[in-house]
């Protein structure tokens, strides 16, 4: 029964998100008989798999499969444009193409090193502190967690070209994790 229910209600969702786009695409203004079928059916198949499915398994089996049927019709009635050629003013300086400043690298690997850890140090505290479970499981989760945020926080430093916002937000996650777990009894 769920096989066949779930194939109907796909086809119910494509359908009622057929007869909406058709009344939404009129640029004057929609027409109230295809908003009310589409509104109708797709209401009317939710409230026919609640009835005949069960409560709580009906309403998800319809929901999600209404919006299966839903994006199978956007995605079959999308349109592919080809890009526009970009003049060469128009776009943005890569990172790689400024010239180099070594104050700036230095200043850079600064950030990403011993800033980006205290900032993950704080995230893993915070996620220690409040994470539930045994504290022994706890603090093993935390250090796992340590190298991988700081290596996000490497990677976000480096990759961005303002370093006063990656030193605010370094700081500031910090101070922030920090608090936050001291707040919660890790001090």
């Amino acid at each position: 029964m769920i096989p066949l229910a779930s194939l109907l209600l796909i086809a119910g969702g494509a359908l009622g998100a057929a007869l909406l786009r058709r009344s939404w695409l009129r640029r004057d203004r929609s027409v109230p008989a295809l908003l009310l079928a589409g509104w109708t059916v797709l209401v009317g198949l939710l409230v026919a798999a609640f009835l005949l499915v069960g409560p709580v398994k009906g309403l998800a089996l319809g929901l999600v499969m209404e919006a299966i049927g839903a994006l199978a019709l956007i995605w079959f009635g999308r349109v592919r444009r080809k890009a526009g050629r970009v003049r060469a003013g128009d776009v943005a300086p890569e990172p790689l193409e400024e010239p180099g400043r070594f104050w700036r690298g230095v200043l850079r690997a600064l950030l990403a090193g011993p800033l980006g850890m205290t900032a993950a140090m704080g995230v893993a505290f915070c996620l220690t502190v409040y994470m539930p479970g045994d504290p022994r499981t706890r603090i093993v989760l935390g250090g796992m967690l340590l190298p991988i945020l700081w290596g996000l926080a490497m990677t976000w430093t480096l990759a961005d070209r303002r370093l006063l916002r990656a030193t605010a937000v370094l700081v500031g996650t910090s101070i922030v994790g920090f608090g936050l777990a001291a707040l919660g009894g890790a001090a």
